[in-house]
């Protein structure tokens, strides 16, 4: 099956598992902590001080690629991504770990994500925005895995990110449209325990300020 096939028939996934893998019900995040690891820093993934989120908070975690390269003891769960979301969030590149806390504000943005069946190494998603207005937004949507607290030694759950997508949401001129919408294939890396992947969203207005995190859940 060559690529075009295979992302067409990811993309109708989500739509047939809309009742089990969405957004729909699932309590909105009030603020997001995202917690950053170097690869060469095994130790702050056992660190006992690791911080954890408060009430109506959603933790992710990235790893860093560090300067051990393909060396360094978490390389394996190491993304560019990670890098890009720190310049993002105007941070550097720690040599140990950091952590980010921001809070929503306003009021959320109308943000749904869906995730459908994992077929071979992808997985078909959607992200809608409503009512998205002319202005530019900032979508950041995040493959994480569930890790229980104990895994590989970590104090604390982790929602692990394995994948990254970012739409382009830019500006747009004239009428404002109802709907933005992103149907795709995300790659699911190598060691990734499929039954325990879910969706983060993270969407941020041209000011920087957050105005929807959203997160899904599977039920039967």
């Amino acid at each position: 099956m060559n690529a075009r096939l295979l992302t067409a028939a990811l993309l109708a996934l989500p739509l047939a598992a809309r009742a089990l893998c969405t957004s729909d019900g699932v309590p909105q995040p009030s603020a997001v902590l995202e917690r950053f690891i170097s690869a060469d820093c095994a130790d702050c993934w056992r660190d006992p001080a690791t911080p954890e989120p408060a009430a109506g908070t959603v933790a992710v975690d990235w790893v860093v690629p560090g300067r051990q390269g393909d060396d360094a003891p978490l390389s394996a769960v190491a993304l560019d991504d990670a890098q890009q979301r720190l310049q993002a969030l105007g941070r550097p590149v720690p040599a140990g770990s950091d952590a980010v806390f921001e809070r929503r504000v306003g009021a959320p943005a109308r943000l749904r994500l869906a995730q459908g069946e994992t077929f071979n190494d992808y997985v078909g998603i959607t992200m809608e925005l409503r009512s998205p207005g002319r202005q530019a937004w900032d979508a950041w949507l995040l493959l994480v895995e569930d890790l229980p607290a104990g895994t590989e030694g970590s104090p604390v759950e982790r929602l692990l990110v394995r994948n990254v997508f970012r739409p382009d949401w830019g500006a747009r001129t004239g009428r404002a449209p109802k709907l933005l919408s992103e149907l795709r294939a995300m790659q699911i890396h190598e060691g990734t325990r499929r039954d325990r992947l879910s969706l983060v969203g993270v969407l941020a207005d041209p000011q920087g300020r957050i105005r929807a995190i959203r997160r899904t859940a599977c039920t039967e």
